[in-house]
């Protein structure tokens, strides 16, 4: 999504063309601030500006940008560095100002401060805009649910009154709001190459994703190796598996051996531990990552440190 902070909008860049197109006369000189400012030699190489049958001055403006517009990056370097130097710009060439006059330098100084004023228009929505979502993404991560009522909610799922679907959402929102009750930054459910990660948490710098499983018995060999799969995938990756009824002693043994210690692995027992307050979320995650660290074990009791 092209968003305010990273391109410029319409009227900066007519603006800005306005503004080259003010300060430069000959055709050269205009290929020339391009290539000062990124445009690549084979960007401007096929440019026919020599003679009469060349693109007129503005034509070659219009050509550059365009070819700009149409990289992957969209041009963002080299429009930067325009704007920046366009913004600073004090040299009127006196050549083709003053003796030619080919150029006028009221108009010249006109499209400069008409840049400038555009360009302060943008940084104050940029500012505005980026205030706004760093409040709505504060507010987003302040729980909404106190401790007692999560484990109301967790020990009426406990009981069964709900579908299975149900319970697997409502674990998710369980573990996202213990989450935000220990102040880590959560990511919520999402999709991505076909992939559905039940969500994210940020510990210690880094960005462990969740599964949560609420199955009849403890997780079995093939939704583990997919979801180390899918950890496995993503840099640096962390995984955290959530399955209330445990896991068996072939699926932990079948996820370390010989292989690299990327997801840890957490059961009711241990929500319950969080739940009941005797740790939060944040010791949890620590503890199983420094059981992991240290002994290389991934399911452990969070507080005994005992390999389970």
């Amino acid at each position: 999504m092209k968003g305010n902070e990273t391109f410029f909008p319409a009227d900066i860049k007519g603006c800005m063309k306005d503004c080259i197109l003010s300060l430069f006369w000959p055709r050269k000189d205009i290929v020339g601030f391009f290539e000062k400012h990124g445009c690549t030699k084979s960007e401007v190489g096929g440019l026919q500006i020599d003679g009469e049958t060349g693109l007129k001055r503005h034509e070659i403006i219009d050509v550059l940008f365009e070819t700009l517009n149409v990289r992957p990056d969209n041009g963002l370097g080299p429009f930067r560095a325009m704007l920046q130097s366009l913004l600073a710009w004090s040299h009127f060439d006196p050549y083709y100002f003053d003796k030619l006059r080919k150029l006028d330098r009221a108009v010249a100084i006109g499209n400069l401060e008409h840049l400038k004023q555009l360009q302060e228009i943008r940084d104050a929505r940029i500012k505005s805009d980026r205030e706004r979502r760093a409040t709505h993404e504060a507010e987003r991560q302040q729980p909404t649910i106190t401790l007692e009522d999560l484990r109301a909610e967790y020990l009426d799922l406990l009981a069964n009154k709900t579908t299975r679907q149900q319970r697997g959402y409502a674990l998710e929102r369980i573990l996202a709001e213990l989450a935000r009750l220990s102040c880590l930054e959560t990511t919520e459910a999402f999709r991505v190459h076909g992939e559905q990660i039940d969500g994210a948490v940020k510990f210690d710098g880094e960005h462990y994703l969740i599964e949560a499983k609420w199955q009849e018995k403890s997780a079995s060999n093939e939704p583990v190796y997919q979801f180390a799969g899918k950890v496995a995938g993503k840099l640096y990756g962390r995984g955290l598996f959530v399955s209330i009824n445990g896991f068996s002693a072939e699926v932990v043994r079948s996820l370390i051996m010989g292989k690299e210690i990327q997801t840890l692995f957490v059961d009711g027992e241990d929500l319950i531990l969080v739940l009941e307050g005797h740790l939060n979320f944040r010791d949890l995650i620590d503890r199983k990552v420094k059981a992991a660290q240290t002994k290389g074990l991934i399911y452990v009791h969070p507080i005994s440190g005992a390999e389970k």
